[in-house]
């Protein structure tokens, strides 16, 4: 069975959406939006959000109840809205909400889309049939995974997302230095390892799962990080509970959701109202600038300013090579003379190096990176 629209209790004329999306703005820093979400998608402005957020259904084929050992029924998803004729039906649904949606994204925005291996294959398929371009493809490791009570197949222990650009040549957003910053320091590899919706969060209704599929807060978090800005708009088409909607005003984005069920669309608006706004003096703590972006600091600044003297030695952090600061901001060993990359790179016999991460200074028996006089002096300039 296809989903259908939806509209019903709490739904939006069209006349006031395509009043709202001609702002191509959500109304103040969000809204829920009751309906189909391909109808709502093509009364939308073209190219008016910068992220897509997508949980299709993932066509779960499911045969009969799902057992314990105990005898008790398993609360999996058994809903309409996941339920499709056959495969074609369900390709053709993916090709009608991912067309609407590559036309509402900017040119430069991205989608990622989640799913399992019920789904996520032919939803990759039809992405690239689309013009999509393949950015990752991300395995959320679920550290609490559900067991296999039936024991004749491994554990379903992760999902997929795949991230994508609208297009080849998109010059998309990618927060390289917060998601290194989340990582300590290390990479973000594309393998990442969360809980499931589990405790407080997880909504209940009536001592139930307010939804099946509710995924995690920390998975939004790291998803909205990692290529939005503070302002961007996120969409969501199927908003489900409202997770992407609730991250998103946590961290200063705004959102759009879309959803055809309405007692899911009351569940989210509810939810939503208890989630505080960050304030205008907040919002650069959920903002990381790339390191090209901040003003370039020449490493003889440093000298000027007096953080550092000429003749001062600095080291590798293993103290196996050595040069001296002159007064012009140049480096000099005992067979050379350069810029603090230029004498980084001849001292390790390299085609290249950074030379504020490479040379450290030491500062009372401790050796400081110099990459830490650069910052402190650019937040005195700021």
């Amino acid at each position: 069975m296809q989903p259908t629209s939806g509209q019903g209790d709490g739904g939006i004329s069209n006349a006031a959406l395509k009043y709202n999306m001609a702002t191509k703005k959500p109304s103040k820093q969000g809204q829920i939006l009751h309906g189909n979400c391909v109808e709502l998608m093509n009364n939308m402005a073209e190219g008016s959000v910068d992220m897509v957020f997508a949980d299709p259904p993932y066509n779960l084929q499911l045969e009969g109840d799902l057992l314990r050992p105990n005898n008790s029924k398993v609360d999996g998803v058994d809903d309409k809205w996941d339920q499709f004729a056959s495969f074609q039906a369900y390709d053709d649904y993916t090709r009608e909400w991912l067309s609407a949606a590559r036309r509402v994204l900017k040119p430069d925005g991205t989608l990622w889309v989640i799913g399992s291996y019920h789904n996520i294959y032919r939803v990759g398929a039809i992405l690239q049939e689309l013009g999509y371009w393949m950015l990752n493809d991300v395995i959320w490791r679920k550290t609490n995974p559900m067991p296999n009570f039936r024991g004749r197949r491994f554990t379903n222990a992760h999902e997929t997302l795949i991230w994508c650009s609208r297009d080849k040549d998109s010059r998309y957003l990618f927060n390289y230095e917060a998601m290194k910053n989340l990582n300590e320091d290390l990479q973000m590899r594309s393998d990442w390892e969360l809980p499931i919706c589990t405790g407080h969060e997880r909504l209940k209704k009536d001592g139930h799962k307010a939804h099946p599929t509710q995924k995690p807060e920390s998975l939004l978090y790291r998803v909205i990080l990692s290529s939005t800005e503070v302002g961007d708009t996120v969409l969501d088409p199927f908003f489900g509970t409202g997770t992407t909607g609730a991250v998103a005003k946590k961290m200063g984005r705004n959102y759009i959701g879309l959803e055809r069920e309405a007692k899911y669309v009351k569940l989210a608006e509810a939810r939503l109202k208890k989630v505080r706004e960050v304030s205008d003096d907040e919002k650069e703590l959920y903002s990381t600038p790339p390191k090209r972006s901040l003003p370039r600091i020449p490493f003889g600044r440093l000298i000027e300013r007096g953080m550092l003297e000429a003749g001062v030695v600095l080291t590798d952090s293993r103290r196996r090579h050595k040069a001296r600061v002159r007064a012009d901001g140049s480096l000099t060993t005992t067979d050379f003379r350069g810029s603090i990359h230029q004498v980084g790179a001849h001292v390790q016999k390299a085609p290249a190096c950074n030379g504020w991460q490479f040379w450290n200074v030491e500062m009372k028996g401790v050796l400081v990176p110099i990459d830490v006089l650069r910052q402190k002096l650019r937040a005195e300039l700021h």
